[in-house]
Parts: structure tokens; sequence; C-alpha cells
């Protein structure tokens, strides 16, 4: 494994200093919730070492709407990078192949590149509207590709495949014998008609998951994966237990207590979010110099900034941060052009959100 670290943690708002920040547009999730935010009192837990799989109950209860699954088919994790991170180093190795789209949550593509690995990227157009391109991953496909692994909703721009689309590439999966990785962290923020979990649909598939984006608690490091199938599920075990043995019993705890709350949770938060939405969308109606594909789950949009091509972003994103006291994600975090960005409207409070994206329209007067 060659390890270099993420541009997108380097440059992280916990890495900068947030109190250096005054207008937060760069995170990926909700507002953070506190214990009494979300109700959670932690009991007097024993601390000892917990199921391996993750509790019981916490593990029903990721899966108890979804039709065809059960708590064996899921695997609790360090959060979903730890998730993602236990499926790249169980399935490939430097004489594999793997299919991802681009741009991406970096864990995708960051540790299949420490492993060495051969990657085909599917890079998403904006003028496309940031869709799959399922012919072009069918085509991309090789002898030794491990899996397809693909965002949904997507992160940075929001976007979400169709139904149609979605059972388009489990196919392919099936047929040519891999497996197909959805990173679907954002899907209990959808604001359309909500995927069924992807796993649920064929043993082929692989979802992935995590408390931190959609219900605002990255502080308890708490994701999971799942499978139908049971052999490779006992490969993920293992791989976690050389890594963790577990999880930690009072992360496990207040999980349990939030999933438990979840379509209460959920109910005060969706319309929200769709309000965020529409304050962004309301400001880039009037922005004529930025343009987006308005999202259709998540709490991030992946706006483009209509500029000349001798744009200098570098220039650009200091004067926003020094001189506006606003970060938002460039393009960089996610290997794409300076005039992408993206924008988060879900974890500021509605005040920074309406004043940082007014302080992108002040930096962008030069450039009118």
């Amino acid at each position: 494994m060659k390890y270099a670290r993420m541009v997108i943690e380097k440059e992280s708002p916990e890495e900068y200093g947030y109190d250096l920040i005054k207008y937060n547009l760069s995170e990926s999730s909700i507002t953070d919730q506190r214990l009494s935010d979300i109700g959670v009192v932690i009991p007097d837990v024993k601390l000892l070492y917990g199921e391996h799989r993750g509790d019981p109950k916490l593990r029903e209860l990721v899966v108890e709407k979804d039709d065809g699954l059960s708590a064996e088919h899921v695997l609790m994790a360090p959060g979903a990078a730890g998730a993602l991170f236990i499926i790249s180093t169980t399935l490939l190795s430097q004489n594999d192949h793997l299919v991802v789209v681009r741009p991406n949550y970096a864990t995708n593509i960051e540790t299949p590149k420490a492993i060495g690995c051969e990657i085909t990227y599917i890079d998403l157009d904006f003028d496309r509207g940031f869709s799959v391109d399922i012919d072009r991953v069918a085509s991309s496909l090789k002898p030794n590709t491990r899996f397809i692994s693909v965002t949904c909703p997507h992160n940075p721009s929001g976007t979400t495949m169709s139904r149609a689309e979605l059972e388009r590439l489990i196919q392919i999966a099936e047929d040519h014998g891999c497996y197909l990785l959805v990173d679907e962290t954002y899907r209990d923020l959808s604001y359309e008609a909500k995927l069924p979990t992807a796993a649920s649909l064929s043993k082929k598939v692989i979802s992935v998951a995590s408390l931190s984006k959609a219900y605002g608690i990255p502080g308890i490091r708490v994701g999971w994966l799942i499978t139908q199938d049971q052999v490779l599920y006992e490969r993920f075990l293992s791989a976690k237990e050389q890594i963790a043995i577990c999880g930690s019993i009072l992360d496990e705890t207040v999980a349990l207590e939030l999933l438990k709350k979840r379509e209460q949770f959920l109910a005060k938060v969706l319309p929200e979010m769709r309000r965020r939405r529409d304050i962004v969308q309301e400001w880039i109606d009037g922005e004529p110099l930025v343009e987006w594909v308005r999202p259709s789950g998540g709490v991030v949009g992946f706006p483009r900034l209509k500029v000349s091509a001798d744009f200098d972003a570098g220039a650009f994103y200091k004067t926003l941060l020094d001189e506006h006291g606003t970060y938002v994600g460039p393009g960089h975090w996610f290997e794409m052009p300076g005039n992408y960005f993206r924008v988060g409207f879900g974890w500021p409070t509605e005040e920074e959100l309406r004043g940082g994206l007014k302080a992108i329209s002040a930096a962008l007067d030069a450039y009118r």
C-alpha cells in the first residue's frame, strides 16, 4: 500500500481551522448534532469487546425497511470510509482492475490508488447532468475487473440514478461476474423517489452508508456495508477483525438510539434541506456567472463558474477565503477543473448559507 494524504482532507476546514472561516460552505453533511439534539442519553454500558459484526439490534435497524435483507447481511464499520477501505483491500490487488465514476468521494479513488490496481475512470459530464454513461461502464470492463464503483445520490453533485439505470448496472455486473459497489450514504436524503438499498437487488451488489452525512453525527464513527454474498461477507469480517476487531460500544449505542428515531428525525431534516436547496437555486437563478445541476439528493451540489479560459482558480478561492471569509470545496478536491466547486447547503445555518452565497457573488465581481 502506497498511501498519500487526500487533498480534500489536507485542506479540510478542521485542518485549516474552523475559527478562521466565517461562512463554511465546504461541508458535506447536515449540521453537526449534539446528543441533546437527537435525544440520546448514553446509558451506563459495560465497555467490553462488542459483537464483531456490530450490535445485532443495530444491524436489524439498518435494514428494517429493506425487502430481502436482514441483520446477517450487515457488517458495521468505522464510518463509510472504513467500509470502503475494507472493500477495496479485500477485493483489489495490483493485478486487478476497477471501474469508478469520477468525480467521487475521495476514498473510493484514493484507496485503490494506494493498492496500485489499474483504474478506469468514467468521468461524469456537467452537460449530461452528471449522469453515469452506462454504455461506457460496460465497454470498460476487463477480465480482471473486480468491481464497478458508483455513488448514489452522487457526491459531489447530488444527482441520483433512476431505478432503471441502477438495474442496468446490476445486470452488467452480474453478466461479467464482478461486483457493483454503491456508496449510498445520502440515500436517506433523497428528495424524489428513494431507490431501494442496492444490495437488496442482487448478491453481486455491495451497499455502503453511514450516519455521518444524512444524520450529522460524524463524530461517532459508525457506517456499514451490506452484502447478500455470505462468502464475501466472511472475507469482509476477517478484514474488519484484523483492523479493529469490533466497533466502539459507545458509538454503536448512540447509533442504535438514533436509528430507533429515524423516521421522526428525517421528517424534520428533509423539508429543511429541500428549503436550503431552494435557497441555493434562487441564488443561482440570479447569478449569471454560476450554474449547477439541481441536486436530487444529499446536501451538496457541484456548481460550475461561467468564466473565461484564463480564470485563475487559486487566486479566486484565496480571495473568497481571505477577503470574504468563505470556504467551499474547490474542483481540485475532486480532480476537476478549478471553475467547479462543491457547495454544502446542509451544514451552515441559513444566515451563514445566504452570507456565503452572497460572498461568492462578491468575489466574482472581478470577472464580470
